[in-house]
């Protein structure tokens, strides 16, 4: 529902009509996406129309892109810090530790 509404306003009964599923049970997902804040709708007469917060996807989409940054970052410091510990030995310092596990 979400990816047709995605390419614009559509009323509950196109949103059903490639669905094998009861107007009913569409409109039962309609309010969910409603108190999810992803969908909203309208009634005009008898026709209810759906779609999308536009704004909240936009938001949402910042959101990704800005901890997928963080994380591209902290993975830099990561292998950054890991090829300077192999450019020094790599193990150095551990050869106690491997002696102890070896008991």
């Amino acid at each position: 529902m979400v990816e047709r509404l995605s390419a614009g306003d559509l009323s509950v009964s196109e949103l059903a009509e490639p669905l094998t599923m009861s107007l009913p049970a569409v409109l039962q997902h309609v309010r969910v996406l409603e108190a999810s804040g992803l969908v909203h709708s309208r009634k005009t007469g008898r026709v209810r129309t759906c779609s999308l917060d536009r704004a909240l996807f936009t938001r949402a989409e910042s959101w990704f892109l800005q901890r997928r940054t963080e994380w591209n970052d902290r993975l830099d410091r990561l292998g950054e810090h890991l090829a300077r510990d192999d450019d020094h030995g790599g193990r150095e310092g551990h050869e106690h530790d491997d002696k102890e596990n070896r008991r």
